[in-house]
């Protein structure tokens, strides 16, 4: 008889700064993400240290009347992990070890980890593990204790080579594998994009965990996987979708986050390339969320970063039934009125319904206002169809209408 599992998170503490780039509001918002974060991989946040100051300390990232205080919480409470918001240097995170005494990670860090765990195919595993090794080059100084030179003697003598040159050979080595591995299955998934025939491509994007995944199911009714976590879709996933008399290929794509690391943006570059190749974006929103505004911006600046920022793009705004707003009483005269307290039908008021912006409000959960979603994809595609395909009458018959 198989045994229960329970799942037994690790004791973990977060350290993040207030600084001039980075306010108590913001810094309050990348800690609150880096505790989902941390919730993903497997971890049980204890307790959250912030400090104001003006730069991070190059030694220790905080400074050390505030590494003290981390140091004896650590101490007190048997804490395991340290994760730190921001990406620490080789250096730091050297020195930090040696107070702390625990496993000190940092946000890069703690992203590839999960990447790690999520990678299901050979591909995916394949592009976090050249950004995991990377990330781990530089780094390799503080990893062993063993680094003493080798002894002389006879048949000792001569340039000789120290432990760490042979494990960054190994590194180095191993990353141009990972290299040329990839480069081998980005040619074949050019081969398989090519075979696809002459389809509209259509591609989900948007910020980590805002139903992308959720959305994709509904639409061309099939199970991606999809969980209220980061990054829970890692894979690309291409499904054909018909709307009306239309087929379409419809891709999910991994999620975006802020401060993501260059090395997954630079390892996963092929993997965007479905974004990079379709013809329309569905650009998904949480408009629950707090900071959306803010993961829009994050999701745009990646899109330009792979040349994806033109694409012709419609703004789904997905999550309403869990969209709150701020109120303020009537006989309230001091609270000013803010973002915070806009409604739905305030925000579809702004710049969400100009004139060159396509939105439509939706809850791919609920399924609420799926019909107007599917009939303004429907009008996107054809219209970029019919301009590629002038000729073929036979998916268009002319009397054909969208509501019949």
């Amino acid at each position: 008889m198989l045994e229960e599992s329970t799942i037994e998170y690790e004791k973990v503490i977060l350290i993040g700064l207030i600084t001039q780039l980075q306010d108590e509001e913001k810094s309050k918002e990348y800690l609150d993400e880096l505790e989902f974060l941390a919730y993903t991989a497997g971890g049980e946040v204890y307790k959250r240290f912030v400090q104001k100051m003006q730069m991070p300390n190059p030694k220790t990232f905080i400074g050390t009347g505030k590494m003290e205080e981390v140091r004896e919480y650590v101490e007190e409470n048997d804490i395991g992990t340290a994760i730190f918001d921001d990406e620490l240097s080789p250096a730091q995170q050297k020195n930090i070890e040696k107070i702390l005494r625990c496993k000190i990670i940092d946000r890069t860090n703690l992203i590839l980890d999960i990447f790690a765990q999520r990678a299901q195919t050979s591909y995916a595993r394949t592009q976090v593990e050249l950004a995991q090794y990377e990330y781990l080059l530089p780094r390799l100084a503080g990893m062993w204790t063993h680094l003493e030179r080798q002894r002389g003697g006879i048949g000792m003598r001569g340039p000789g080579e120290t432990e760490i040159e042979t494990d960054r050979r190994i590194v180095r080595d191993r990353i141009s594998l990972l290299k040329k591995k990839i480069a081998t299955i980005d040619k074949q998934m050019a081969v398989q994009r090519g075979n696809r025939g002459a389809l509209v491509r259509v591609a989900l994007v948007g910020y980590t965990n805002v139903g992308k995944s959720t959305l994709m199911n509904v639409i061309s009714k099939s199970e991606v996987f999809a969980e209220n976590k980061l990054f829970a879709t890692l894979d690309t996933t291409v499904r054909k979708v018909v709307i009306g008399n239309l087929p379409f290929l419809l891709t999910d794509t991994v999620g975006f986050i802020r401060k993501l690391p260059t090395q997954l943006v630079e390892s996963f570059k092929s993997t965007l390339d479905e974004v990079r190749e379709a013809d329309l974006l569905l650009h998904v929103v949480d408009i629950s969320h707090d900071s959306f505004e803010d993961h829009i911006a994050s999701v745009n600046k990646i899109l330009d970063e792979i040349d994806s920022a033109d694409k012709p793009t419609v703004m789904v705004f997905n999550k309403i039934d869990a969209f709150t707003n701020q109120t303020i009483d009537e006989d309230d005269l001091t609270t000013e009125r803010t973002k915070a307290h806009y409604t739905l039908e305030d925000w579809k008021r702004t710049w969400m319904n100009t004139e060159n912006t396509d939105a439509i409000f939706i809850s791919a959960l609920n399924k609420e206002n799926l019909e107007e979603f599917r009939k303004m994809v429907y009008e996107k595609v054809r219209e970029i169809h019919v301009t590629r395909f002038p000729y073929n009458n036979f998916l268009y018959p002319e009397e054909y209408h969208y509501e019949e």
